[in-house]
């Protein structure tokens, strides 16, 4: 980086992790906790090659009730699982296509003000604007449950079973919400980017840590899990055990036995 100011930048726009920089004054190391934890302890680390008494800047760190971000990364799973399982029953339970338009509507609304009011009132782990971090963790809870009830809507149970293994076992395993998506074999990290659970921990962290700088790429992905979740869920069957919409069930004559 050409001076601190710049690398100070470029961590808060999260075109990168840190910045190590070396002037004939010596060496110091800038980091960004909110943005990997992980990321920051390695530089921190690489900062005592310079010397014991390199400085080491936080310049974007995480909350103070939360310093090692394990509050983050444990908070976002239970919300995960309650997406997907909210996605699963309103496939199973509701089997008018606009009353589950409206329940996954619903549930992403209901889901993101919950959470966040849980996260930055009750347990204080979560800084940022109340009502970004709150449309983050709709969005995400939205993306996910609309995509479960979308693949049910047109693979029936099969469409539940695919969902639950690529997007919560598959995804949850690449989405590196502890660590970073760098820090993965590749392109893994990269795929799980595309994923909702990657994508919803990304633009989270950007929503609560860095005025929303670098959640592009998170918001155009959750955006397409949603609105084709929700798409699929208007056009597919009425009902997980229902029929194709357009079909009709024929009514057998009564035939009279002398």
């Amino acid at each position: 980086m050409a001076d601190a100011a710049a690398a100070d930048a470029a961590i808060r726009d999260r075109e990168v992790y840190g910045a190590i920089l070396v002037s004939a004054s010596g060496a110091e190391v800038h980091v960004a906790s909110a943005a990997s934890p992980a990321v920051s302890a390695l530089l921190t680390q690489a900062a005592a090659g310079f010397g014991p008494q390199t400085p080491v800047s936080d310049i974007v760190p995480l909350d103070a009730n939360d310093p090692r971000g394990t509050g983050f990364a444990g908070g976002f799973l239970p919300l995960a699982i309650t997406s997907l399982l909210a996605g699963v029953l309103v496939s199973l339970l509701v089997r008018q296509r606009v009353a589950r338009f409206i329940a996954l509507l619903s549930y992403g609304v209901l889901a993101g003000l919950t959470v966040a009011v849980v996260q930055q009132q009750w347990l204080d782990i979560l800084p940022g604007d109340h009502l970004a971090v709150a449309a983050a963790l709709g969005l995400f809870a939205l993306a996910l449950a609309s995509a479960m009830t979308g693949l049910a809507a047109v693979l029936d149970r099969g469409g539940l079973a695919l969902g639950a293994v690529v997007m919560f076992l598959v995804g949850n395993a690449l989405a590196g919400i502890a660590a970073a998506p760098e820090l993965l074999p590749q392109p893994w990290g990269e795929v799980g980017q595309w994923l909702p659970i990657g994508a919803g921990a990304q633009l989270l962290r950007s929503a609560a840590y860095f005025d929303g700088a670098g959640a592009a790429q998170a918001i155009a992905v959750l955006t397409a899990y949603a609105g084709i979740g929700l798409l699929l869920t208007l056009i597919g069957r009425r009902g997980l055990a229902g029929k194709p919409a357009g079909t009709t069930t024929a009514t057998p004559d009564l035939v009279a036995v002398a």
